[in-house]
């Protein structure tokens, strides 16, 4: 064979090579992700913030952003892969935390944290004022009733106020707020938390509002 040829030979093999590497490195990376582990929940008296950060990147970058001392952990927060970041004893540390990583990394962190099981059962609810919408801008306080939706007269109670129903990562979710005032929503879920119920804060356009209000019996 002629040395041109058999140069050009290698120089197709090894392209070819790269690009199957490159490929297997893909398939392998995405095998990863669809892998991850469900993230941990809190410890009793523990905020805990939950990173989303989708790509390979968004968590090199995140890492980067972030001291040796903070524990992170890549798990699947519903449908989102997250960035697992806990440790934190006061709602204002994982708020500084937050916004430190939005600013710096320029992504979005759910705040959550462990209930005590003391909410009060009552009547189911009858819902009304079907309506899918996209909240829009601000922030949202969201409470998992764990298919105990008699909660939202409990929930209702604690925030003083008319409770919604929402979708967020596909899973339903009684609304206990919506506001653009990050004070109102940090009080908000901080007081559903203290009262015993699982609620996390969320960007709002993430959110489906499903009914404006949930009418109790």
């Amino acid at each position: 064979m002629h040395p041109n040829s058999v140069q050009k030979f290698e120089t197709l093999f090894s392209a070819l090579g790269v690009a199957i590497a490159g490929l297997m490195g893909s398939m392998t990376s995405a095998v990863a992700q669809t892998t991850l582990p469900v993230c941990q929940p809190p410890t009793a008296g523990e905020y805990l913030l939950l990173v989303v950060s989708p790509t390979a990147e968004n968590q090199k970058q995140l890492r980067s952003a972030l001291p040796n001392e903070l524990q992170t952990t890549t798990c699947k927060y519903l449908t989102e892969t997250v960035t697992r970041i806990g440790g934190f004893k006061k709602i204002d540390d994982a708020n500084r935390w937050a916004r430190y990583i939005n600013n710096i990394a320029g992504l979005s962190a759910i705040i959550t944290t462990r209930p005590a099981d003391t909410a009060q059962s009552s009547p189911p609810p009858q819902t009304v004022s079907y309506n899918p919408q996209a909240l829009g801008e601000g922030y949202a306080v969201l409470v998992d009733y764990f298919n105990r939706p008699e909660l939202a007269n409990s929930v209702q109670q604690t925030v003083g106020g008319n409770v919604g129903f929402a979708s967020y990562g596909q899973r339903p979710y009684l609304l206990a707020v919506h506001t653009t005032n990050q004070q109102e929503a940090y009080n908000t879920l901080e007081k559903l938390n203290n009262r015993g119920f699982f609620a996390v804060l969320v960007d709002s356009r993430k959110v489906v509002l499903l009914r404006s209000v949930v009418r109790l019996q």
